[in-house]
């Protein structure tokens, strides 16, 4: 089965073709930096962190290009308001790009606690000035774009199939707007392109039509060609960007080059409290630091960034998830479970006697793994894929059971835990600490005496020295759990 993806733009699922054979060029809108990145960001990067996973597992040589708004993306997510970083500039009293940097840094501090990979490029809005400015020369060039007053905006009556992404009409887009009519347009579904800077306006450049700075909607169009080419294979991002963003993105675009911008547009649902977008603007948020290890009154606790990935892809990138504490505690678990069956294959191939995969397990490996490909060949079914990874935990358990377990029916299990749960899911890490060491091993050495010791104590029914033992190891973590057979083993909690 090939990998298929929903497309927007034609609403259905499309086998992936990419433009050229065994490349994939994906852009994917990167965040806005002016606060901490909240569980709507986590979302939405680690969705297409998958997808980069995927790819690459797939084979596929990827670039991955996710920028960094750091001018530019006004109040109202179109044409008015004020710069978001700019207003935040002036609540801390610092330059907006020393606002720009910090939270920049902080974003990428809580991608990287989520396990994910870092883009191959993440260029900067206000980096690429100069590009952005050809791009509205060349607009205007071709009658697409005209300027007004020292701002320049895109013409929309040239470009008649502006809403095909969002389905919407020019009409509907008139009707919706939320801002009032600007004198400066000749249609009030244009678009800026380039705007005059006013005086106090920090953030400004020299342009051919004055002072200004260049509008969101440019920015990821002009540092999307510069570095993939004037069509991608993929773009991504959130379902709330279809409209205006990425509408205007693709009018600009294929104006500027004759081409089409885009083969796949990915847009991934939303993270939502009490059935309403989690978003800065609604002041519903929770940053990423509050659930690691700041804490949050909606919170009972802090949780580790594995749990909060897992509960990511507990749901399809497609749908909404609804955050609650509760969900966050399950995911902590899952999470645990997955990291303690881990741990465990890599304590018995560690100690397990030479020989070859068992013939059975390597059958049941491959089934599991068939059905894992074919959950992401069907547009990126993480939940599913995580069920198989439950699937192999429970496998792991069973074996653990079996003695006679050899290396390499250990390996075989491990080498699976690698390569789905994480070169592809990103929850199950090549090294934990301490695995393998010697406190490692001194540690499953004492447990391993304390059961022994409690099996001795159950043995002559003395069950409160038995209840004794499992009560002062739950004390430091260690959960014991009894299995047919008279089988204890134990795990961290």
């Amino acid at each position: 089965m090939a990998l298929r993806l929903y497309n927007t733009l034609g609403r259905k699922l499309e086998e992936f073709q990419p433009l050229q054979p065994g490349r994939a060029g994906i852009y994917v809108c990167g965040p806005t930096v002016y606060g901490h990145a909240h569980l709507g960001h986590g979302k939405s990067y680690v969705s297409f962190d998958v997808l980069v996973r995927y790819l690459r597992f797939l084979g596929y040589a990827v670039t991955y290009v996710q920028n960094i708004t750091d001018v530019g993306h006004l109040t109202d997510d179109a044409d008015a308001g004020e710069d978001k970083i700019g207003r935040q500039a002036q609540r801390e009293r610092k330059h907006p790009m020393a606002v720009a940097e910090f939270y920049t840094r902080s974003f990428f501090e809580d991608m990287d606690a989520l396990h994910c990979v870092r883009p191959d490029i993440s260029p900067r809005a206000s980096g690429h000035i100069p590009e952005q400015i050809e791009l509205v020369e060349k607009l205007l060039e071709k009658g697409y774009a005209y300027e007004a007053n020292g701002s320049v905006y895109f013409d929309v009556s040239r470009w008649p199939s502006y809403g095909r992404l969002s389905g919407r009409s020019v009409e509907e887009m008139q009707a919706g707007a939320r801002v009032d009519i600007n004198p400066e347009k000749r249609h009030p579904a244009d678009f800026a392109l380039w705007k005059k800077a006013e005086p106090g306006h920090i953030m400004q450049w020299n342009s051919p039509w004055g002072r200004g700075y260049p509008g969101w909607h440019l920015e990821c169009s002009a540092m999307s060609m510069k570095y993939l080419g004037p069509t991608i294979d993929i773009h991504g991002g959130g379902i709330e960007n279809q409209f205006p963003h990425h509408e205007c993105e693709i009018a600009q675009s294929e104006a500027a080059t004759g081409q089409p911008f885009v083969r796949f547009w990915l847009h991934h649902n939303m993270v939502t409290v009490d059935g309403q977008k989690m978003g800065k603007s609604l002041n519903n948020f929770i940053t990423l630091k509050q659930i690691f290890k700041e804490g949050h009154p909606r919170l009972s606790r802090t949780y580790s960034p594995p749990a909060v990935r897992l509960l990511i892809l507990q749901t399809h990138y497609r749908s909404p998830i609804d955050f609650s504490d509760a969900s966050l505690a399950a995911a902590q678990s899952g999470y645990e479970k997955i990291t303690d069956a881990v741990l465990s294959v890599r304590r018995h191939l560690a100690k397990a006697a030479a020989g070859p995969a068992d013939a059975a397990v390597i059958e049941q490996i491959g089934r599991l793994e068939q059905k894992f490909l074919s959950a992401m060949d069907d547009d990126l079914n993480t939940s599913i894929a995580l069920s198989v990874l439950f699937e192999l935990v429970k496998l792991a358990g069973a074996l653990s059971e079996d003695s006679a377990a050899t290396q390499g029916t250990w390996q075989a299990v491990d080498d699976a835990f690698r390569r789905l749960g994480g070169q592809v899911l990103g929850v199950v890490l090549d090294e934990y600490p301490q695995t393998g060491t010697a406190d490692e091993e001194l540690l499953d050495f004492l447990i391993g005496n304390l059961i022994a010791q409690r099996a001795q104590a159950r043995a002559r029914k003395d069950f409160a020295e038995s209840d004794r033992i499992r009560d002062q190891l739950a004390r430091f973590g260690i959960i014991l759990e009894d299995k047919p057979g008279g089988i204890t083993t134990w795990r961290r909690k």
